[in-house]
């Protein structure tokens, strides 16, 4: 039951970013507390850490999106997005790495995680785009297309079935919210 709630608020959860509705990350938050959860009890640590992540991160996406002043006063009443700049894919570029190897670490020295390099690339790549989101990058959709395939790989391998449903779904839909965030106005950001 505790699964299919997380997949249901998931699929909400989505449906609001596609559509850029600052709603989507309260609902977020909650289907990411119910995810805690069933990840550790099928010993996806890293996925139940990315969950926790993703709790602390949807705080600061609602304040970015509802009160930040990151983005353009225009974006107040019109759907927009940011786009990466050649520096800010260098340091992501950094930072994801030294964060796949951190986890990575942990996961093989301290853990009995089934799938270390699957989980710490899901948990890794899911960090770098969910922060993204939070500017409104439009190139995180790219990474959540791949995330999301390779996901579902990993949630049948351990019979979490609807949640493979859910990531399936997300990847199908990462590419309809990248062709509608594709119509919207794009911004560049001051920094």
């Amino acid at each position: 039951m505790l699964e299919w709630f997380g997949v249901i608020s998931g699929l909400l959860y989505l449906y609001l970013e596609i559509q850029q509705k600052t709603s989507m990350w309260v609902v977020g938050l909650v289907s990411s507390l119910v995810y805690v959860l069933v990840f550790f009890q099928n010993k996806f640590y890293a996925d139940a850490l990315l969950n926790l992540y993703y709790v602390v991160i949807s705080l600061y996406g609602f304040w970015m999106w509802k009160l930040g002043k990151s983005l353009s006063k225009e974006d107040e009443t019109h759907h927009s997005y940011t786009t990466l700049t050649w520096k800010l894919t260098v340091k992501l570029s950094i930072v994801t790495v030294a964060i796949f190897s951190l986890i990575y670490f942990v996961l093989i020295k301290y853990t009995d995680s089934p799938v270390p390099i699957g989980d710490s690339v899901v948990t890794t790549l899911s960090f770098v785009a969910t922060w993204m989101l939070t500017r409104k990058m439009i190139e995180q959709w790219f990474i959540w297309m791949f995330v999301n395939s390779l996901s579902v790989y990993l949630f049948m391998y351990k019979d979490l079935k609807p949640t493979a449903l859910l990531y399936l779904c997300y990847g199908i839909l990462s590419v309809v919210g990248y062709l509608k965030w594709k119509k919207f106005k794009r911004i560049d950001l001051k920094k």
